[in-house]
C-alpha cells in the first residue's frame, strides 16, 4: 500500500531563556493511504507540535517529512487541520464556513458543500450561524470545511478534548463514518485511550522527555467495535501498560 507520510529522523527543539528544550527526537513514522493513527502520550510529549510539523505550520526542524511523496515545505490545501477549538467564522452560516473563500455560486463548490453537509450528517442547518450550533455541530462544519479540498491527510489536534462524553462518543462514531465513507487518510492527537482504540488503525505511544515513538500497536478489531468487547478492553490495557510509568507519575489521561 502507498505511504501518504513518511517521517524520517525527525527531531525538534524549542530555544527558551536557559537554552533549548529538546522535544522531539529522532522520529520515524509511515502512514498509509487511508489509515487511521491515532498518537498518544504524555502532556509535553510532542504530539501536538508533530502534527504541527506535518501540517507545514513550523518549518525549524531536523529530518524529513514527506506528504504524497512532496517534501513538507510550509501549508498545503494537501493537509487539513482540525483544531481542538471549532474555529468557525461566527459571521458566515454552515455551508459559507465550509465554503470559506470558494463561491457557492459555482456549481462544483455548491454540489460539494451540499455533499460534505450530508456526509458530516448536518442537513437542515445550513443557514445556521455558529451561535446557533453546539460544541459537536461546530466541529462537524469545521471537518466538514477541511474535507472540502479533499486533501490527501487530515490532522486532528483533541478536536473533541472540550466536549463533554456523550458529545464526544458520539462525534467519535461520526468521525468514523466520515473516515469510512471518504477514505481520507487520518492522524488524531489524542489523550482518550478508549478513543484511540475506538477509531485507530494503529495507536502511536509515545514517552516524553524528549518525545520518542514508544511503541505502535495496530488494533486488529475489525469495525464497528464494541467499547465493552473483550477484544476492545485487551488492546486498551496493552496501551495502557505502555504508558502505565506516566500514569504512576500522575499524568493527565482519559481512561
Amino acid at each position: 500500500m502507498v505511504s501518504t507520510l513518511e517521517i524520517t529522523q525527525v527531531s525538534k527543539s524549542f530555544k527558551n531563556n536557559n537554552g533549548s528544550v529538546h522535544v522531539l527526537d529522532q522520529l520515524d513514522l509511515s502512514v498509509k493511504d487511508g489509515e487511521f493513527v491515532t498518537i498518544i502520550g504524555p502532556s509535553g510529549c510532542g504530539k501536538s507540535t508533530l502534527l504541527k510539523l506535518i501540517a507545514g505550520l513550523d518549518l525549524d526542524f531536523q529530518g524529513h517529512i514527506e506528504v504524497g511523496s512532496q517534501e513538507v515545505h510550509g501549508p498545503s490545501k494537501d493537509r487539513g487541520f482540525i483544531f481542538q477549538e471549532h474555529r468557525l467564522f461566527p459571521w458566515l452560516t454552515t455551508e459559507k464556513n465550509i465554503a470559506s473563500n470558494l463561491s457557492l455560486k459555482d456549481p462544483d463548490v455548491r454540489q460539494r458543500v451540499d455533499d460534505l453537509i450530508a456526509l458530516v450528517n448536518l442537513k437542515g442547518f445550513e443557514k445556521a450561524y455558529p451561535r446557533q450550533l453546539s460544541g459537536g455541530m461546530s466541529q462537524r462544519v469545521a471537518i466538514a470545511r477541511a474535507l472540502l479540498r479533499n486533501p490527501k491527510i487530515l490532522l486532528l489536534d483533541e478536536p473533541f478534548g472540550a466536549l463533554d462524553a456523550f458529545t464526544r462518543s458520539h462525534l467519535q462514531e461520526a468521525l468514523h463514518h466520515i473516515w469510512e465513507s471518504n477514505k481520507t487518510t487520518m492522524v488524531l492527537v489524542t489523550h482518550d485511550i478508549d478513543e484511540s482504540v475506538f477509531l485507530s488503525s494503529r495507536v502511536v505511544v509515545m514517552d516524553s522527555k524528549p518525545g520518542r515513538i514508544k511503541a505502535i500497536v495496530p488494533i486488529d478489531i475489525p469495525y464497528p467495535r464494541k467499547r465493552t468487547s473483550k477484544s476492545f478492553q485487551e488492546f486498551r490495557t496493552v496501551i495502557l501498560e505502555h504508558l502505565d510509568h506516566k500514569i504512576n507519575e500522575k499524568e493527565d489521561f482519559s481512561i
